[in-house]
């Protein structure tokens, strides 16, 4: 597929986009469709928009790249995905029934009547950072792969692509907001999940098999194994560490994460958000499965005909996110390459679109209060929110830009964790919050602890084989540095002072 024909294919895709958000946002562009799309939201079109959502372009590439990873990953995410289920139906049974009961637009709004001002500031602060940080990163890794593919034909510069990308989104979400988002995202995950079906039809039959015989080829395939007991202390990939970990960081990431709870919110009552959990689950399990599929059918096809794993253009080292790209680009016919071309798109955009939407919301009523009553009619609260928009958007743009100037997969993936490493706060404010009714915090003191709670953390996870007699973490840290926040809460903890009638 050549380059001009990806670029007609894009612009069509946007079009498609803005005519969703011409119609969704004509009638109606306030703050209230824009943080919260009114609260009328079906719950079956947030369920399903919201696996766009949370799968991402990097999943797109990365999961199905790893499972013939050097390191021996195989299906091993399968068990982290295994603990995503826990942690969402969690979610449902703990986490949206509180944000229900208090009626919340921010999602942070209950820090402040649970600990105070500052605790309230410190978890909408953490969020900032590590959605913008997250969702940076993960955009920055797909433009790689267009720039690769496509921009670089054009002479077009990196920093050019990046600011086009980010252009276009804020062009589509700026008035609608979460109203737009919702349609978008299920139009988005439907050409995504079309994509990976689509991808293992015409996988398989390149290689000429039939539905039955591509199970028995990946089951009897080196890139099966699923569950991991071996070196319970060594090795990352223990089935208890990945299944622990996976529910931890669901319940951070997604349940304690404005971004994914928004479109939740957005539902009418607790019981339709709850059957949108419910549902999204299962999807979501379902879905990941074809995901591995489609990586251990992407390296047997790279295996008959000869196909190396992409090597890094400055560093020389494999890139196994870059293997579906290839192939789909450089290897199958016009219509898999369109089709690819549509899921890795669909995914990238549905979570960064989705982003910035919720950053721009967490900001304007965390940080401005326009939730507030005597805000709401206030003159200009809609130029206010599109300013934030766009500030947003330029903040994601010049980190972008930093990635892409350190040019360093380990040191960018270092700087991808910390941002994981900054949910576990949240973890902690919210144990606390909902486990110790009976005292609160010195406030001022709890933006010292979200600090501090971090740095212990990378220093145990630095030292955990001296430490812990060999013992290597993964995602299962986010616990340990969950505890440290609550512990550390505990220390500058309080009884809640009785107020007494006369």
């Amino acid at each position: 597929m050549t380059p001009s024909t990806i670029l007609i294919l894009m612009i069509t895709y946007f079009g498609i986009l803005f005519a969703i958000s011409h119609f969704t946002s004509s009638k109606d562009s306030g703050n209230e469709a824009f943080f919260k799309a009114n609260k009328n939201s079906k719950w079956y079109l947030v369920a399903f928009g919201m696996i766009g959502t949370a799968l991402s372009g990097v999943t797109f590439i990365s999961v199905p790249g790893e499972v013939g990873s050097p390191n021996g990953e195989q299906f091993k995410y399968f068990q982290f995905v295994l603990g995503n289920a826990i942690g969402f139906i969690i979610i449902a049974k703990v986490l949206l029934p509180l944000y229900y009961r208090l009626n919340l637009t921010s999602i942070y709004s209950y820090i402040e009547s649970r600990l105070g001002t500052y605790s309230y500031k410190s978890a909408a602060s953490i969020f900032l950072l590590s959605r913008t940080i997250g969702s940076a990163f993960r955009l920055y890794l797909v433009v790689i792969v267009l720039q690769r593919y496509v921009f670089d034909f054009y002479q077009i510069p990196f920093a050019a692509t990046v600011l086009i990308s980010l252009a276009l989104i804020f062009a589509y979400t700026y008035r609608g907001g979460l109203k737009t988002i919702i349609i978008t995202d299920t139009l988005q995950t439907f050409f995504l999940v079309t994509s990976v079906f689509m991808t293992i039809y015409f996988i398989c039959d390149s290689l000429n098999l039939n539905f039955i015989q591509a199970f028995e080829a990946v089951k009897g395939s080196n890139y099966s194994k699923v569950f991991f007991y071996e070196d319970f202390l060594g090795s990352r990939f223990h089935v208890v560490k990945q299944i622990l970990g996976g529910i931890f960081v669901t319940i951070a990431m997604v349940g304690l994460d404005q971004d994914l709870m928004q479109k939740n919110l957005s539902c009418a009552t607790i019981k339709e958000a709850q059957k949108n959990m419910y549902s999204f689950t299962a999807i979501f399990v379902f879905i990941n499965i074809f995901f591995l599929s489609v990586g251990a059918l992407l390296y047997l096809f790279a295996a008959k005909n000869g196909i190396e794993v992409p090597l890094d253009l400055v560093t020389g080292k494999l890139r196994t996110d870059l293997l579906f790209p290839e192939i789909a680009f450089n290897h199958l016919t016009i219509v898999p390459s369109i089709i690819f071309l549509l899921g890795l798109t669909a995914a990238t955009f549905a979570t960064t679109d989705s982003a910035l939407t919720a950053l721009t919301t967490s900001f304007c009523v965390d940080f401005l209060n326009m939730d507030k009553a005597e805000n709401l009619n206030k003159p200009n609260v809609v130029r206010t929110r599109h300013f934030v928009h766009v500030g947003f958007s330029l903040l994601m743009f010049f980190v972008i830009l930093f990635f892409n100037s350190v040019n360093d997969s380990s040191v960018v993936g270092m700087i991808f964790r910390v941002a994981s490493y900054t949910y576990g706060p949240l973890l902690g404010l919210y144990s606390f919050g909902l486990f110790m009714k009976s005292k609160t915090v010195i406030d001022k003191f709890v933006p010292l602890i979200c600090v501090l709670s971090p740095a212990l953390t990378y220093f145990i996870s630095e030292n955990s084989k001296t430490l812990f007699f060999g013992y290597v973490f993964d995602n299962e840290l986010i616990i340990i540095n969950g505890l440290i926040t609550y512990l550390g809460l505990l220390l500058i903890s309080k009884p809640i002072a009785k107020v007494t009638v006369v």
